[in-house]
């Protein structure tokens, strides 16, 4: 495979997007709302933004939960 072939790499995936998928909300008005009312941790602090761009090995807590951001074994 060429470097003219290649896949490019993957979208950062944004917390708003993530609390969605990990289904610690329905909808993303809900996430937007969680996040904004200071609900939402990353790596152990409060985050604010919804747009915040998650990297593999993050931390999100929310609703006494844990979650780890791994990468998305379809992305590769």
């Amino acid at each position: 495979m060429t470097a003219d072939n290649a896949a490019p790499p993957p979208e950062p995936l944004r917390l708003d997007h993530f609390l969605k998928l990990s289904a610690e909300s329905g909808t993303g008005g809900q996430a937007k709302l969680m996040i904004q009312n200071g609900e939402v941790k990353v790596n152990g602090e409060i985050e604010t933004r919804r747009r915040r761009k998650l990297a593999v090995g993050d931390v999100v807590e929310v609703g006494g939960k844990r979650f780890s951001v791994r990468e998305n074994p379809s992305a590769t």
